[in-house]
């Protein structure tokens, strides 16, 4: 088992703009998935069709978009591109490898790079846009047309390029970001959780919040224990 000061850690986390809510007290408890906190399930409390869980597991929430009612879901790290953070190498494989196959905007990068992990990884253009200027720089890629519709093509050295880095690109797309099998049961799990939590602030007695209450707090120290775990 680990420190108890890992313990307390668990609790409170400092990042780069103060204190942030974490997995405990502002997370599951007060100020998150407590009263008075975004996840308030008490009645009238914004509940799931609010903001979901709050600040809960140190970030914003559960985020907007995926998984719970009201259409709250998963923080980054836990969404379509949760997993480990692509690196630049990774976006510039997958582009040269894209456009291996047809000339694309940025966008249409982004969409392909989608479709081809079937929305697990949708690299963003943040990435994106850079590294594809890196590739013109280095006289890989051309820009074709103007404007909006101005599409991004292989040029000689580019096609040569990934014709001699053929394996080197393919690993890129087996090493691209994704979703284990354990997150995604987790994420699941955390959905129906999520379900069952509407049902009892909509539906239940004060008898049987007040049980529920009982079994949320069990279960929030258990998982403390599996955190803790070496």
């Amino acid at each position: 088992m680990r420190s108890h000061h890992h313990h307390d850690a668990l609790h409170h986390h400092d990042g780069p703009r103060g204190p942030r809510r974490g997995f405990g007290p502002g997370g599951f408890g007060p100020g998150g998935f407590g009263p008075g906190g975004p996840g308030d399930f008490t009645p009238g409390g914004p509940g799931p069709g609010g903001i979901g869980f709050g600040h809960g597991f140190g970030g914003h929430g559960f985020g907007p978009g995926h998984h719970g009612p009201g259409g709250h879901g998963f923080p980054p790290g836990f969404g379509p591109r949760g997993g480990r953070r692509a690196s630049r190498g990774d976006v510039r494989a997958m582009i040269l490898s894209l456009l291996s196959e047809q000339p694309l905007t940025g966008y249409g990068i982004i969409q392909a790079a989608g479709a081809k992990t079937n929305g697990i990884w949708k690299p963003s253009p943040g990435s994106v846009y850079p590294t594809l200027q890196q590739l013109v720089d280095e006289e890989l890629v051309e820009q074709v047309g103007e404007g909006k519709r101005t599409e991004y093509a292989l040029t000689e050295a580019g096609r040569a390029y990934v014709a001699d880095h053929a394996e080197e690109l393919t690993k890129a797309w087996e090493a691209a970001p994704g979703r284990s099998e354990a997150t995604e049961a987790f994420m699941e799990s955390v959905g129906k959780f999520m379900g069952v939590l509407h049902q009892f602030r909509s539906a239940a007695t004060d008898e049987q919040r007040a049980q529920a209450a009982a079994k949320i707090d069990e279960a929030r120290k258990a998982l403390y224990l599996i955190l803790a775990e070496d």
